[in-house]
């Protein structure tokens, strides 16, 4: 009898494990005696046998991966914050992309609408350029599935995809509706645009960001000082239709133009007050610069013009801003998606929160300005900022 104990064990030890396993997974199964000082998560526990109940017992087959992304949406859209979403596996995935530098798609950047997405801008030599796809023009399905209520971050996902493959759109020009089949290609996102405008003898550094990614900050301080040795003497920083990106890159953006002093500061629920001094070499404060900005400007692009008012170091051209006034965190999740919520809120150096629970939302320019959508060869909001400039000279 002693011999077969040892036995015993050696073939109950993996029994048992495999039981602990299955019981971990299913809660449900085990009697209340031994369930109530095992399991303490009750809600965690009511989750666990519906989606079993679901899978055992519906008409029909249940895929519980899909039933996970679906319930995870669900709850995030419960929040009723229009800046937090669930990524599922794929989305998170394409998501990553768009801070790369580089995606798989039809080149050109757009910006969230009710109905779907509105096209901010066309690259040269892309898909899009070449289908005759125009900034205004607003993209309502992909493939046949509309976009209507989409978030931007799902409703791109969808049009990118593997270089070579096609994808259909549903575009909606000046009311008309039609169809157009892309092929989809590898496209490299220009971070920043730069260029001497010219103001009668005096000579300009135009740069235009177009998102925060990782960076990108370097990117716009080695063009503005480029610009500056061919005989530039102001700026125009140029964040029209730039939704965000990285809060550091905001920081270190505005940095450029700020030598020393606070930038942004957050808080949260759970995240302890901080603030963002600016950090780095930065240009001479004698140099005259405007922000153009306009209802896309948003998120980061509002960090750097509200620290840049608050400081009185620029003139702000164009239209209020979009007024976010909160920040969000990327979590990834053990089933390779991601939750991205909002975690806290950003104030300018004076505290001033920009987003619409504080009141007015947004940043009020300095100079109202407009560019015409109508006029593609002429940029009404740039001439009148080169004559903001030319005042201040």
């Amino acid at each position: 009898m002693r011999r077969l104990l040892p036995l015993l064990g050696v073939i109950l030890a993996p029994l048992a494990l495999v039981c602990g396993i299955y019981l971990g997974g299913h809660p449900g199964s085990l009697p209340d005696f031994v369930r109530d000082p095992l399991v303490d998560d009750g809600q965690a526990q009511v989750y666990e046998e519906a989606t079993d109940m679901i899978a055992a017992d519906f008409y029909r087959r249940i895929d519980r991966d899909k039933l996970l992304d679906t319930s995870l949406s669900a709850a995030v859209r419960s929040l009723k914050d229009p800046f937090s979403h669930y990524f599922d596996p794929k989305t998170y995935r394409q998501f990553q992309e768009t801070t790369s530098g580089e995606f798989q798609g039809v080149g050109m950047t757009v910006q969230e609408h009710p109905r779907g997405l509105r096209i901010v801008e066309v690259f040269a030599d892309s898909p899009a350029r070449r289908g005759g796809l125009r900034k205004g023009d607003l993209i309502v399905a992909v493939d046949g599935k509309s976009l209507k209520g989409k978030p931007s971050e799902a409703a791109t996902a969808l049009i990118k995809g593997p270089a070579g493959t096609r994808v259909r759109l549903t575009i909606v020009t000046a009311g008309k509706q039609r169809v157009k089949t892309l092929g989809r290609a590898a496209v490299a996102i220009p971070v920043v645009r730069a260029r001497l405008e010219r103001d009668g003898n005096r000579k300009v550094a135009y740069v235009a960001l177009e998102t925060f990614t990782s960076g990108s900050h370097g990117e716009l301080g080695a063009a503005v000082q480029r610009l500056l040795k061919q005989g530039a003497t102001s700026v125009v920083l140029d964040l029209r239709d730039n939704g965000g990106g990285l809060l550091q890159e905001a920081v270190l953006v505005s940095s450029i133009f700020i030598p020393e002093g606070t930038i942004v500061s957050i808080k949260g629920r759970s995240r302890a007050a901080q603030t963002f001094e600016a950090s780095g070499k930065s240009i001479d404060t004698d140099i005259p610069v405007v922000v153009l900005v306009n209802r896309g400007s948003a998120s980061a692009s509002e960090i750097v013009t509200g620290a840049l008012q608050d400081r009185d170091r620029a003139t702000i051209v164009g239209e209020r801003t979009f007024g976010k006034g909160v920040f969000q965190e990327v979590a990834e999740l053990s089933n390779g998606g991601a939750l991205d919520i909002t975690v806290g809120e950003y104030f300018t150096p004076k505290g001033r929160n920009l987003g619409p629970s504080k009141g007015k939302r947004g940043i009020e320019p300095d100079v109202r300005a407009l560019d015409d959508p109508e006029t593609e060869t002429v940029d009404e909001a740039l001439q009148r900022a080169l004559k903001t400039l030319a005042a201040r000279a």
